[in-house]
């Protein structure tokens, strides 16, 4: 369940105009959020590394890695080709990719996992017969952030990748009327982050926008709106 940009933005407008900070414009909110949501994403990698050092718990929802993992499976793309381009003789990623997983290589209906070596390991795994790659036993090399070889060189197909995209950017749609920006549903892109995120990404993008607040008021700014909005549900 992704997060709605509209209650995000307002949100923040509500707090930033409570801090007397002034009007952060559509503009300047999605700049913002889409740093926010950016640096969430990210934090999950590190935070995975972190507590995949931990001993986990058997308590049902409540094992930390196994909500981190809730949160990144979304992401995950398992089986994509990588698409050959003869003009570099080097596989083309996914444009959306965020972080490459495992490659892998069908050969005669048998998967078999492409090995990364770095580039400088390359010379010395080519010079020797008992190193250098072969259809069994293949291996790539990061050429650029969305672009990798695989060698023996006369692999020209079969490959494929696991990765993880990033998110789609976020987007405050809105049309001018009366000289008020007025939020268009039809135009706009939600968070892709887990629901959970966005008190969060209101606090992030608060920060990003210069104005500090404590989590408990925004707790209860965030729950005066909810009143609101059941209140005029019921008008």
């Amino acid at each position: 369940m992704a997060v709605n940009v509209d209650t995000v933005y307002q949100r923040v407008l509500a707090i930033a105009n409570k801090e007397q900070r002034g009007y952060i414009t559509p503009q300047e909110f999605n700049l913002f959020a889409n740093q926010a949501q950016l640096d969430i994403f990210e934090q999950y990698f590190y935070d995975i590394n972190q507590f995949g050092r931990l001993h986990g718990n058997d308590t049902e929802y409540s094992d930390m890695l196994d909500n981190l993992n809730e949160k990144i499976a979304p992401f995950e793309n398992f089986q994509i080709v990588a698409a050959f381009n003869a003009t570099t003789n080097n596989f083309d990623l996914p444009i959306d990719l965020y972080r490459l997983g495992t490659v892998l290589f069908t050969n005669n209906d048998t998967n078999i996992e492409v090995e990364q070596v770095q580039q400088n390991e390359l010379l010395y795994i080519n010079s020797s017969p008992l190193t250098s790659p072969t259809n069994r036993r293949p291996i790539y090399v990061r050429i650029s952030e969305l672009s990798i070889a695989v060698f023996p060189a006369t692999i020209s197909g079969n490959v494929f990748c696991n990765y993880i995209n990033r998110p789609a950017d976020v987007q405050w749609g809105y049309n001018v009327v009366n000289k008020k920006a007025l939020y268009n549903a039809g135009t706009s892109v939600n968070f892709e982050l887990h629901a959970s995120e966005e008190q969060e990404l209101v606090m992030k993008i608060l920060e990003l926008a210069g104005i500090t607040i404590r989590q408990a008021d925004l707790v209860q700014i965030a729950g005066q709106e909810d009143l609101q909005k059941i209140q005029q549900e019921k008008a």
